[in-house]
Order: structure tokens, then C-alpha cells, then sequence
């Protein structure tokens, strides 16, 4: 593996990070020569981001923590035009109270990563609706427009795959390229930003802003992209058959963000726990070298550090000893995730196809029936095989609340109310 000059280069490369830079050498010497201040853009389409994000911002943690200053770039002006990036179709246009109101949701994630201040690695929250806004049309082409060519636009993967498969593409996000590269040379000229991060998916995007500096501004700017990320089953990360897999414990509790991490593939250990923990490399590598059963106690590490990162090593604990009292003695946890339930409904009877889907263990009837034939529906730790079955006021467990389990790893609690 090289060796880089600089410790940020270094612990990127040791922990996986690179995929692509645009000058690896030059990069280096720069961030060895003192600090730099690099930015990754995430654009406010939710409330909160999710494990997909968490690569992104892993990269500007270490970058914080090994001297430089990390810029947070909320898009909230290319919100309002939206990606086109691996997408289909167009997103939904949000009003700017939307776009507002989801910027507040995830600083909540990025709070728990960066540390935000004045010093020189202070993390910056920035917000590209602070220029983009302003800006008047006319004159944006004349400056910034002349310097895109269409016939190079029509070579890029987000514009040329949506024009194979027919989908249609509005003039509106064939601007987005044009306007992410106009970021990068604004976020030069207000902060000194000479490093843009992100996923492989947006190299062409990063690439133009380079070139966008060294044209308008005469500016030395570097791209730094890390590998797409997949499962060893090739899904994309943070996405499951459950839905996304949210950071923000409003969207998804610790004890179901733990669960995530502990369910990982054996393949995927090893590399997570480089990419997702800051664990020394080399107790990292005893515990990938662990085989069997024995594999497991690392994936409850793995579980155990990153919820620590995201929500606090209290909630972290407490979600591996729930998982523990749950599955190792088969207690019923009163930190379960929990749904509440007007007790009068209870008292005159709920369906348990309908309580499973309402409690989040299943999308629809139709799955919940094929749990129970397969045997995989329990009531208080009791398998149900009959679709049938009602929940009531005498299917309340000690603690006054009922357990419903789909398998071996899917929990939730009904509580009357």
C-alpha cells in the first residue's frame, strides 16, 4: 500500500476511503504542508440522511481529525433542482420550507461526527442556497455556461443513461452539473476550499468543478472519491428490504440501527468495521481473522461501535444488551422497539396480520401470512399458526405489553394506552 506524506491521505488509504484523485501527489504535499479545507455536498431530499451518507461523512471525521477543516455543503439550492444522478425520473420539487426544515434534520447526524467552531478544523455548515439564490440568470451564463460544452454534458453517466433507457430529463437538472462545479469554485473563494469529496457516482460532477476553478479562477483544485459502495451480496448500502436504514432516531431506533450493523454479511465485516469504526487497524484485523460462531462477538463489536458514533455509546450498550436478554435468554426487553395502541382497540380485538404490518415487521398481509405457514410469527416468544389469531387484552404479557416476533431477529412491543 503506498505511503502518503500526509496523515490524512494515510489513514484514508489504510482504512479503504480512495477510490479516485484527480493528483494524488499533489493532494499530499498540500496536506502536509498545513491544513486544507475540503467539502462533500448533501442535498436536503429528507429529514435525515442514511447509512448510505455515513462513508461521506466518515471522510470529512477524518479529515477534522487529522487537522484539516471539513465543510458540510447543504444544498439548499440545488434542492430545488434535484440530482439527476442515478436516477430515472425527477424528484419531487420542495418548497424552500421543506428544504429548510430537512437541513435542521441532518445537522442532527453530522453533530454527532464533526465538531463545529471557529478553530482552524472547525467544521463549517455551508448552504449553496446562499449564492445560488442570487444568482441572475444572464450573467450565470456568460461567466459559468460558456465554459460547458453540450456535447461533453451528453457524455455524463446521469444525463447519457436516463436518454438510453427514455426517460425524460428536464432542462432543469441538465443544469445541475453546471451548478454543483459552481459550488466548488465559490466555496474557494469564501473559505479557501481546495478539496471536494464524495462518491465514485459523482467523479464526473467533482471532476468538472476542477476544471470549472482552473478556468474561471486559475485555481488548483482536487477530487477525492471513494468506491461505491455494495454489500457482499452487491445490495446498496443503506438500503433493505425494510427501507432505508435512517441515521436520526426518530426514523430508526438505536436498538434497530444496532440490529443493522449486527446482521452484516461475513464477508462485509472486516471492511465495515475499517470504513465505519475507529478501531485500531490491527485489533480489527484479529477480529476478522475470528471464524464461525466466533464471527458473530465481531459483528456485535462492529454493531456496538458504530451505534456508539451515531447515538451515543449509553444507547449503544443498552441496544447490545437488549439484543442479549432478547436472543441469549430470552427475556422480554422493555427497551424493544415499542408501538403504542389505544387500549380500548386492544380490548375489542386486533387482527395479528394487521398488528405485524402496523408494527413495521412486514409490508403487507400478504407477507405476514407467508411468515406464519413458515413458521416464523411468535406471540410472546410463542409461534402462531393460525393467520386468524386476534391480540386482546389476554394476549398481554408480564409487563402489561405483547411481544411480536417475525424470526429470530425482528422484535417490536404493543403497549395499550
Amino acid at each position: 500500500m503506498a505511503t502518503y506524506k500526509s496523515e490524512f491521505l494515510n489513514t484514508l488509504a489504510e482504512r479503504g476511503y480512495i477510490h479516485q484523485c484527480s493528483d494524488l501527489e499533489g493532494l499530499d504535499a498540500k496536506a502536509a504542508a498545513g491544513p486544507i479545507t475540503a467539502y462533500i455536498g448533501f442535498d436536503a431530499t429528507g429529514s435525515s440522511l442514511h447509512v448510505g451518507h455515513l462513508i461521506s461523512i466518515m471522510m470529512l471525521r477524518v479529515a477534522q481529525q487529522t487537522g484539516h477543516r471539513p465543510i458540510t455543503l447543504m444544498g439548499g439550492g440545488t434542492t430545488k433542482i434535484g440530482d439527476p444522478s442515478g436516477k430515472d425520473e425527477a424528484r419531487k420539487l420542495l418548497t424552500n420550507e421543506q428544504i429548510d426544515e430537512n437541513i435542521l434534520g441532518i445537522r442532527r447526524a453530522f453533530d454527532r461526527f464533526l465538531s463545529y467552531g471557529d478553530s482552524p478544523t472547525g467544521a463549517v455548515m455551508a448552504n449553496n442556497a446562499e449564492w445560488l439564490d442570487e444568482l441572475k440568470y444572464i450573467p450565470l451564463l456568460r461567466e459559468v455556461g460558456r465554459h460547458f460544452t453540450v456535447n461533453r454534458m451528453l457524455t455524463f453517466d446521469s444525463v447519457k443513461l436516463r436518454l438510453e433507457r427514455e426517460q425524460p430529463l428536464t432542462f432543469l437538472e441538465f443544469n445541475y452539473m453546471i451548478l454543483q462545479a459552481y459550488d466548488f469554485v465559490e466555496l474557494h473563494k469564501r473559505t479557501g476550499c481546495v478539496l471536494q469529496m464524495g462518491g465514485s457516482d459523482q467523479w464526473g460532477n467533482i471532476v468538472n468543478g476542477i476544471e470549472l476553478g482552473r478556468r474561471m479562477i486559475d485555481a488548483q483544485l482536487f477530487a477525492l472519491t471513494t468506491p461505491l459502495l455494495t454489500t457482499a451480496s452487491g445490495a446498496k448500502m443503506g438500503k433493505t428490504a425494510a427501507g432505508a436504514v435512517w441515521l436520526n432516531a426518530d426514523l430508526l431506533s438505536p436498538y434497530d440501527y444496532w440490529q443493522f450493523w449486527r446482521n452484516t454479511a461475513d464477508a462485509d465485516v472486516e471492511r465495515f468495521l475499517k470504513l465505519f469504526t475507529e478501531m485500531p487497524l490491527p485489533e480489527i484485523a484479529r477480529l476478522a481473522a475470528l471464524g464461525g460462531q466466533e464471527l458473530n462477538e465481531a459483528k456485535k463489536i462492529l454493531a456496538t461501535e458504530t451505534t456508539a458514533l451515531m447515538h451515543g455509546r449509553a444507547a449503544a450498550e443498552e441496544a447490545a444488551e437488549t439484543a442479549r436478554s432478547t436472543f441469549e435468554e430470552g427475556r422480554l426487553a422493555a427497551s424493544l422497539p415499542t408501538i403504542e395502541v389505544p387500549a380500548a382497540e386492544l380490548s375489542a380485538g386486533i387482527g395479528l396480520l394487521s398488528a405485524v404490518v402496523r408494527a413495521g415487521l412486514a409490508a403487507s398481509n400478504g407477507e405476514v401470512r407467508r411468515h406464519i405457514q413458515g413458521g416464523a410469527v411468535r406471540i410472546n416468544d410463542v409461534v402462531v399458526s393460525d393467520d386468524r389469531t386476534t391480540l386482546n387484552d389476554a394476549s398481554l404479557a408480564a409487563g402489561g405489553v405483547i411481544k411480536i416476533s417475525v424470526g429470530k431477529k425482528k422484535h417490536v412491543l404493543v403497549k395499550p394506552v
